[in-house]
């Protein structure tokens, strides 16, 4: 018998299965800005681990995220559509979650609700 702990456990490395254009857009109150230093950091990372996207001067990157918004308006939880680089697309979710904490409209919404955002990294030409 599988235990509470390892049950959560193995929910979570499960990601759900996402209709992705079904998800609502996420409701930011204001769209989060990326700055240099982000940049810099994803840039280092498709480098540093060959993943097989594109970038550089003039282009862009883009990570879609699924954001679960529970009737509080907490953040339970980000899940990444997959790039083929997974250390940007965990920072892309984490970046979603710290920007929409504090950062949605208010929503009239009685149970946890699913919502779709992206995060798009375009270098200066």
């Amino acid at each position: 018998m599988i235990g509470s702990f390892a049950l959560a456990l193995a929910l979570q490395a499960t990601p759900p299965r996402i209709d992705w254009p079904s998800l609502a857009p996420l409701p930011y109150r204001a769209e989060p800005q990326i700055s240099p230093d982000m940049l810099a950091f994803v840039a280092s990372e498709v480098t540093t681990r060959k993943c097989p996207v594109v970038i550089g001067p003039g282009l862009t990157l883009s990570v879609d995220v699924a954001v679960l918004v529970d009737a509080q308006d907490n953040i339970r939880t980000t899940v990444p559509r997959a790039i083929q680089c997974p250390t940007v697309e965990q920072y892309a979710a984490a970046m979603v979650a710290g920007a929409a904490r504090g950062n949605l409209l208010p929503r009239r919404a009685s149970a946890d609700q699913w919502y779709r955002t992206m995060v798009t990294f375009t270098w200066p030409k």
